[in-house]
């Protein structure tokens, strides 16, 4: 390790392989994602993380994908006890109840259409953002959506691993 890793990484790198990909696995239900992180390791940096995150997510097959949206709630409709769900789609929670009514549907429609959750990265997304979001991605074609989903599973890992990071560097010694 460099001088330069930070306390957090530290602890990712020295915890035991099971607690790794526990914390993994909250980050992105992917198996296969959390095995190419766990197997990199150590990590110098938290940027070198992301970027091995990044690449993993890039060689996600499509069942490989499934498997990670399979851990995603609908927008709307965050897992109960879950706050990272709930923290993540914030923007749904001072919506009307029109607009709650429209996103089931949309999802709804989008599950039929897709054989999956409408998956985006809601943080700092306002319900109508996520709404019009949804209403444009419903005329894509399934390989469309397969390459914006792993996009947007990409941006949420980057989002939760430098959560998990820090949260680490939080954590007492």
């Amino acid at each position: 390790m460099t001088s330069s890793t930070s306390p957090g990484i530290a602890r990712f790198n020295t915890s035991a392989d099971s607690d790794a990909l526990a914390a993994l696995h909250e980050v992105c239900a992917s198996s296969a994602w959390g095995s190419r992180l766990l197997a990199q390791r150590p990590y110098a940096t938290a940027d070198d993380l992301l970027r091995a995150s990044d690449a993993a997510m890039a060689e996600l097959t499509a069942e490989d994908l499934a498997e990670a949206m399979a851990g995603h709630p609908p927008i709307g409709r965050p897992k109960p006890g879950d706050p990272t769900s709930a923290r993540e789609q914030s923007g749904m929670a001072g919506a009307s109840e029109d607009l709650k009514a429209e996103m089931l549907e949309l999802n709804l429609a989008y599950q039929e259409r897709f054989g999956h959750v409408f998956l985006i990265c809601a943080t700092g997304r306002t319900g109508e953002q996520m709404r019009d979001a949804v209403r444009e991605r419903i005329g894509n074609t399934p390989e469309q959506e397969r390459e914006i989903v792993r996009t947007e599973l990409g941006r949420i890992n980057r989002i939760r691993l430098t959560r998990l990071v820090e949260r680490l560097e939080e954590e007492p010694a």
